[in-house]
């Protein structure tokens, strides 16, 4: 299973992003899809989780600004990021707890894709 993220750049504050991870290879069904982020010199948090039954959950430092939603036609997960401000330049990952066999749950990370927030 690979997880292929985009969707990156660089914006000015108050900009918007819009982070797309798609999940390709021997897929039964995925449980939860998340995007993380690592800024430089810390550690890297979740930012957004979205269930397959369409709940989700957001960091407070993100809540009202960014949305997770995902498609599971396609496996993709999105991240909408509205209203962007410098704190919120990282590498963002997408990762998600894929049932590749049933009952068989194995955790996948993408390779990450830079956002700079900076004018």
């Amino acid at each position: 299973v690979q997880l292929q993220a985009s969707g990156g750049g660089l914006v000015q504050p108050g900009g918007s992003l819009r982070l797309s991870c798609a999940a390709s290879g021997s897929i039964f069904s995925i449980n939860v899809m998340t995007w993380y982020r690592q800024a430089p010199g810390k550690k890297r948090e979740l930012v957004a989780s979205v269930y397959s039954g369409g709940s989700t959950n957001y960091s407070d430092s993100v809540k009202g600004r960014f949305t997770i939603s995902r498609d599971n036609a396609r496996n993709t997960v999105y991240l909408q990021m509205n209203n962007l401000k410098p704190e919120d330049t990282a590498v963002y990952y997408c990762n998600a707890d894929t049932e590749v066999l049933p009952g068989v749950i194995v955790n996948y990370w993408g390779q990450g894709t830079q956002v700079t927030v900076s004018s």
